[in-house]
């Protein structure tokens, strides 16, 4: 396919290399310039404004935030503007329940598709194409991007038809990783300040009661005290629990644990983690019961 690619971030540089590898034609977009010639040297055409990345069968975007997306979407010559009709946005940022509400009806009133279609994993794991896909859209929509999905995951679950339910399904799909850091820091903290050691009881988990990525990923950070580089940024953490709870907030359901991790990200942004991969949270509970 004919494909456009805009956000060349952490996720999007990784994605962006499986679709070339899978042989579709890339065009790609980025505010900084570097990151895009990366990817020419690998084949990929270097797009000089967001409307040229739009002219091909379909455009992905891969970016931070709400902002940066109704920025690219709905800007002068965005994506809304650009996409021709009958084309498809394939939006896998992970964003606002009613922001994607939003860009299922501008596409629609404009003649285009659109699939949300958010991603688990972490830039390795995007790196080597082994990304979840959560996706929803039309079925012929979520049909003919299908080849766009396959490249970039191994594995595509089709939530619904309508596409904010999969921002809704990768929203909450956050919150658990982010309680799951959360305990793991509170109960390292436990067996930390009666002198055991906390690599040891990684190992213990991970082996026996819970041998699940998430665990070992994140009790190996934890264990080690090691947030820095961030592969995901903590300030990204804090606004998906935001979201969460604003879509919590809509459907009156009350989720009292992802109150508590709110809080555990603004103390964290306010002791100055910004730069700290998200998994910081997990330190929180080792400062409280003063350990180092």
């Amino acid at each position: 396919m004919e494909i456009g690619f805009i956000g060349l971030g952490h996720m999007g540089a990784g994605m962006a290399t499986n679709l070339l590898k899978a042989g579709h034609d890339v065009t790609a977009y980025n505010r900084t310039r570097a990151k895009v010639e990366t990817l020419v040297t690998l084949g990929a055409k270097a797009a000089v404004s967001m409307s040229e990345a739009c002219q091909g069968d379909a455009v992905m975007t891969m970016l931070a935030n709400d902002e940066a997306v109704e920025d690219v979407v709905f800007g002068e010559r965005g994506v809304v503007d650009s996409l021709r009709v009958g084309a498809i946005h394939v939006s896998s940022s992970t964003i606002s329940v009613a922001l994607s509400e939003r860009l299922a009806a501008a596409h629609a009133k404009a003649g285009q598709r659109f699939v949300a279609a958010p991603v688990f994993g972490r830039p390795d794991v995007a790196a080597t194409g082994q990304l979840v896909v959560a996706a929803a859209g039309a079925p012929d929509d979520v049909k003919a991007v299908a080849p766009l999905l396959d490249a970039i995951g191994r594995s595509t679950f089709i939530v619904s038809e309508i596409p904010k339910f999969a921002n809704l399904v990768k929203l909450s799909g956050n919150f658990l990783f982010a309680s799951v850091i959360e305990s793991l820091g509170e109960a390292m903290a436990l067996i930390g300040k009666a002198g055991l050691d906390r690599g040891r009881y990684v190992d213990f988990l991970t082996s026996t009661l819970f041998g699940l990525p998430v665990y070992k990923v994140y009790g190996g950070l934890i264990a080690d005290g090691i947030f820095e580089p961030a592969a995901f940024a903590a300030p990204l953490g804090s606004k998906d629990i935001r979201l969460a709870l604003a879509a919590a907030d809509d459907l009156r359901v009350p989720m009292p644990i992802a109150s508590l991790l709110r809080d555990r990200f603004l103390t964290l942004l306010a002791n100055g983690g910004d730069k700290l991969d998200w998994s910081a949270i997990g330190g929180l509970a080792a400062k409280d019961a003063g350990l180092k």
